[in-house]
């Protein structure tokens, strides 16, 4: 075992290292963020973000793209933080059976994307469950795309769901693919549960 000496003088080190890196970090930028993965807390880490950005006073917006068929638990929080929390959706496409109902609200959803992309008073814009319509074919990828490259230069935007295409993450500046390790619901036949799922 080390002595505290021993450890203090290895701090040590590895602050003056990792300052020298710090500091010669020297760009600020609107980031393109994308989590997916077949693993839980994709959008709860994304939401995670929205309340660091509203700490900081950031105008942030939030369209979720499949949830809006039931009150989520974080919904009337946003909504009393001034988070602009839009959820859109009807439920997963084997919910609605009706694929041009399904290309109708995602590209309804996209559209309020759009728009707050498009105002650079947002310094946050969140599209919950995007790479969903994406795989689906709901939106064109390459739309999405082009939006994407000429959001504002600061603005934050982040992007979650299974299955993220290739294209987004290579275009993303930031990509956490989230693992499934264990699950209750496939493990223990554990209902979603509120305040964890939704």
């Amino acid at each position: 075992m080390r002595s505290d000496e021993e450890h203090a003088a290895k701090m040590a080190k590895k602050k003056v290292a990792h300052d020298k890196i710090v500091a010669a970090k020297q760009v600020e930028k609107g980031l393109l963020i994308v989590h997916t993965g077949k693993g839980k807390g994709k959008t709860s880490a994304a939401l995670g973000m929205v309340v660091r950005a509203v700490g900081h006073g950031m105008k942030v917006g939030v369209v979720q793209f499949v949830k809006g068929a039931m009150e989520t638990g974080e919904a009337p929080v946003f909504r009393q933080l001034g988070v602009e929390f839009k959820p859109m959706g009807e439920g997963f496409t084997w919910d609605t059976q009706d694929r041009a109902r399904d290309i109708a609200t995602a590209r309804a959803a996209w559209d309020e994307v759009k728009r707050m992309i498009a105002d650079p008073s947002y310094r946050m814009v969140l599209a919950d469950e995007l790479n969903i319509v994406l795989r689906y074919d709901y939106l064109p990828l390459d739309e999405v795309l082009e939006v994407l490259r000429a959001k504002p230069e600061m603005t934050h935007v982040i992007v979650t769901g299974r299955n993220a295409p290739v294209a987004l993450i290579e275009m993303a500046d930031l990509v956490t693919d989230m693992t499934l390790v264990k699950h209750p619901f496939r493990e223990q036949g554990v209902k979603a549960q509120a305040g964890v799922e939704f």
